[in-house]
């Protein structure tokens, strides 16, 4: 697991998809934090991509730095607790602007049943199940 929270720390950015009915969604996201041995992930509440997860928690991944990529097939789960949206949030002050732990609308989710790929050219591929 480590080595994929220091993959998507080091890409900066990262593309998270998800499901809405039958077309996939696709968008940008900076935040990963490594909170109780678990990978977590924030967005808000009254984002799209917070219901399309509500639906449906699969979700996929994907990040890119120089010759190397990782891809993460994962179920992502809400933790509601303070504790877990207070680390995110420490983790990323710069998201205090807009959100707080006790605002309602901040929510966190952290992966489950996740395998990741991590591939570069001409190197096989290397799978880390967390």
């Amino acid at each position: 697991m480590n080595r994929v929270y220091e993959f998507l720390k080091k890409a900066g950015v990262y593309y998270l998809a998800t499901v809405e009915k039958d077309q996939p969604r696709v968008r940008p996201f900076g935040t990963i934090n490594e909170f109780e041995g678990k990978l977590y992930i924030q967005t808000g509440k009254v984002k799209p991509t917070s219901h399309q997860l509500m639906e449906n928690s699969k979700a996929e991944i994907c990040a890119f730095i120089g010759d190397s990529w990782i891809r993460i097939a994962c179920r992502l789960i809400e933790d509601d607790r303070f504790e877990a949206k207070k680390s995110m949030l420490d983790a990323y002050p710069n998201l205090r602007n807009m959100y707080s732990e006790n605002d309602g609308n901040t929510q966190v989710f952290y992966m489950e049943e996740a395998e990741a790929t991590v591939s570069s050219f001409g190197k096989a591929p290397e799978i880390i199940k967390f």
